[in-house]
């Protein structure tokens, strides 16, 4: 186990830097991409290497949850964002998922605030995310934990593949 675990209540919160800890990761982050319709990796880029890939080129933080002696059963990422008009930083919250049966149990509320403290522990002005809509339990949970939706801008994309 890395030694970037921190207690949560009865779970633990473990950032992943290791390949133990990007291992079981990978098997939570190959669950979340099922959950949401995507297929399995190809033969010639697995889970594990893509997430090692992204922690180590510090484009991902990746944390998981875990009550004591099991494997985790929650996932989260982040990622810096450079705040250029006020010449900071801030964090995003990308990637949440606790497995279906663990749901209820606190993991994602530890999961977020690990992030958020790790975001205010390196400087960051806020912590922004991401979600659907009608996505109601995520919202939910985002509300209870003190996120506000920001009015005023509009999210756009643009396909490149």
């Amino acid at each position: 186990m890395s030694d970037n675990s921190v207690p949560t209540g009865s779970l633990r919160v473990t950032i992943c830097d290791t390949e133990e800890t990007l291992a079981a990761a990978g098997v939570l982050f190959d669950a979340y991409r099922r959950h949401y319709g995507m297929p399995p990796p190809d033969t010639g880029e697995s889970t594990v290497g893509w997430l090692t890939e992204m922690v180590r080129s510090d484009m991902l933080t990746i944390f998981t949850a875990s009550a004591a002696g099991s494997p985790p059963i929650g996932l989260a990422t982040s990622h810096v964002i450079p705040a250029s008009l006020a010449m900071g930083r801030f964090w995003q919250l990308r990637d949440l998922y606790v497995l279906p049966r663990s749901r209820g149990q606190g993991a994602a509320a530890a999961l977020v605030g690990a992030v958020r403290d790790a975001a205010r522990t390196a400087g960051a002005t806020r912590l922004s995310l991401v979600t659907e809509p009608d996505n109601e339990a995520a919202l939910s949970l985002y509300r209870r934990l003190g996120f506000r939706p920001v009015e005023g801008l509009a999210s756009l994309s643009l396909d490149l593949t």
